[in-house]
């Protein structure tokens, strides 16, 4: 059942077996799996099925301190289905696709190099929930082992054993906010509540159980939940705010007594990488692995990633590589501003410096003119070009050896931990009355020793295999050009470790501390990877699911409608 903003209980306090704060793809995996198992739940969802507007939105508003990290209320979506509803990959079938990928076996690994890495279990230990997240994502089979994909036509670059080809598979944001939404509309053992914002966790006077939620809405309306267990899934900021809000009886917050609370925030910076440039152009025709494509009924795309060997005997952060077909002239796309410059006489007016710069610089992309005079006089079309959301261009484009010179190269990176980024509470208050919060984030040396690295490591061996070379992107600072500072990845804030003193959840995602109080997403995360977290996020969701079934019992598989 779904209960709107005008048929809310207000005044009234409920009784339910589970309660879960956030309906995104965290909290409707947990909604799913307990009310299937026969439990009366209770999901609280900030916005409704529209994204947000007005006092709503604002709610996701955060000030920042450093600068580095892009958080906004257009990365945290108050409405059912959370951020899926804003997926934006293009697929066959719909164009909220997700790009999936299980955490590879070195990002649970302690990597001496990477302060605060290592996760309480392995990757082996997390596959049979992987596979279950991966039929609630709506993606297909679980089959990212690289075999299952290569043919002929379609085999990895031969990179050596410091590189190595991974499969991304893609799922249905529709799934949740359509598919999930009728099915809980039908539901009788889950019940979900609009316009409802958890504005305060209460326990018991020891502090170790919360007894109920306090809910509100924008308009000033109140009501509470009361439930044996409380799962928090309203995202890797949300989550943590709603711990530090919650401070009657522990004053820094629920899962705080030794100031980890908020602390380790990670997201995904994206950078322009550079280009790679083939010394057969006759590879463009036998890359389709790079390509985001539909094959037996699933959709995968390949990227290139450090290898887990050298990524725990090195202590490294990893980087993810996306590979884009371009044309030849693209990647000099400097050079032939300043040739144009140069050519009218424009160069001139900054003085001879400027003007001897931009003469070599048109020199060194002459390679780039005589490459798209050759197009044109060939009668290639212009080039298709895809991206992160539109792909399919071994099939879209005709005479691909002609109308592709390079491969322009996007990083998805990997941050260390850091305890001194973090999420702190400000006085400044929002429109329920709670205490804003405030991100301070930073950009760190260890941070940009690792792009530099696998860089390096990419050039090397695309030499020494003899396929062409690699060329970084960079400032005339010698800086990264981002496409976004932050993909939206929200980890780390809530991160997950045996003890209290280096975590805020343990190996079950239970807030150290206080025995019915779990939470699900990226914010557990002990360390980001260079890899979607989405996967991940899902598979941990299911398995706090199975932990509370354990405790509350209740008969397998009742009917959700």
């Amino acid at each position: 059942m779904i209960v709107e903003a005008g048929a809310l209980p207000v005044g009234q306090t409920l009784q339910f077996d589970v309660c879960i704060v956030g309906s995104g793809p965290a909290g409707l995996t947990l909604a799913r799996e307990l009310g299937a198992h026969g439990l009366q739940v209770c999901v609280l969802e900030s916005g409704s099925f529209e994204p947000s507007e007005g006092a709503t939105r604002s709610l996701s508003e955060l000030a920042s301190e450093g600068g580095f990290v892009q958080v906004n209320p257009d990365n945290r979506n108050r409405r059912f289905g959370g951020n899926s509803g804003f997926w934006g990959v293009h697929l066959n079938h719909t164009t909220n696709g997700v790009r999936l990928i299980p955490y590879l076996p070195s990002d649970f690994e302690r990597r001496d190099g990477v302060p605060f890495s290592g996760w309480p279990f392995s990757r082996s230990y997390l596959d049979p929930w992987y596979a279950r997240a991966q039929a609630i994502l709506g993606a297909g089979p679980y089959a990212y082992d690289l075999k299952n994909w290569v043919t002929p036509e379609t085999s990895p670059l031969p990179l050596g054993d410091r590189y190595q080809t991974v499969i991304f598979m893609f799922g249905n944001g529709e799934m949740f906010t359509q598919q999930y939404r009728r099915e809980l509309e039908l539901s009788r053992n889950v019940t979900v509540y609009t316009s409802s914002n958890a504005l305060e966790l209460e326990t018991e006077p020891s502090g170790q159980v919360v007894e109920r939620v306090q809910v509100g809405t924008v308009q000033g309306a109140r009501y509470a939940v009361q439930a044996k267990y409380f799962l928090l899934a309203a995202g890797g900021i949300e989550n943590t705010h709603l711990l530090m809000l919650s401070n009657k009886v522990h004053k820094e917050g629920l899962g705080n007594e030794h100031d980890q609370l908020g602390r380790y925030f990670m997201d995904h910076p994206i950078a322009e990488g550079g280009h790679i440039y083939p010394r057969d152009r006759r590879i463009f025709e036998r890359t389709a692995l790079y390509d985001k494509r539909p094959v037996d009924g699933a959709h995968i795309m390949g990227g290139l990633v450090l290898s887990d060997e050298l990524v725990v005997k090195e202590s490294l952060l990893n980087l993810t590589s996306w590979l884009f077909p371009r044309p030849k002239w693209s990647a000099r796309e400097d050079s032939m501003k300043a040739l144009r410059r140069f050519a009218r006489g424009r160069s001139f007016g900054n003085g001879l410096g400027a003007a001897w710069d931009d003469f070599t610089s048109a020199l060194q992309g002459g390679g780039a003119v005589i490459d798209g005079i050759y197009n044109k006089a060939t009668g290639v079309p212009f080039p298709f070009w895809p991206n992160l959301a539109e792909g399919e261009w071994h099939r879209k484009q005709q005479q691909k050896h002609r109308a592709y010179g390079v491969f322009e190269v996007l990083h998805l990176l990997e941050q260390a931990p850091d305890p001194e980024n973090r999420l702190v509470l400000t006085e400044e208050r929002d429109a329920l009355g709670r205490r804003k919060a405030k991100l301070i984030t930073r950009w760190r040396e260890i941070d940009k020793r690792g792009i530099d690295l696998g860089q390096k490591i990419l050039d090397e061996e695309l030499r020494k295999k003899k396929l062409g070379h690699f060329e970084p992107r960079r400032t005339k600072d010698d800086d990264l050009i981002w496409s976004t500072l932050g993909a939206s990845h929200h980890m780390g804030t809530a991160r997950m470790h045996q003890s209290p003193r280096l975590g805020v959840v343990d190996e079950d995602c239970k807030v150290h501390g206080v025995h019915n109080l779990f939470v699900a997403g990226s914010a557990t995360f002990p360390t980001g990877s260079s890899l979607n977290p989405t996967l991940t996020i899902c598979a941990l969701s299911a398995r706090i699911a199975d932990h509370v079934k354990l405790k509350l019992g209740r008969s397998q598989n009742v009917s959700m409608a």
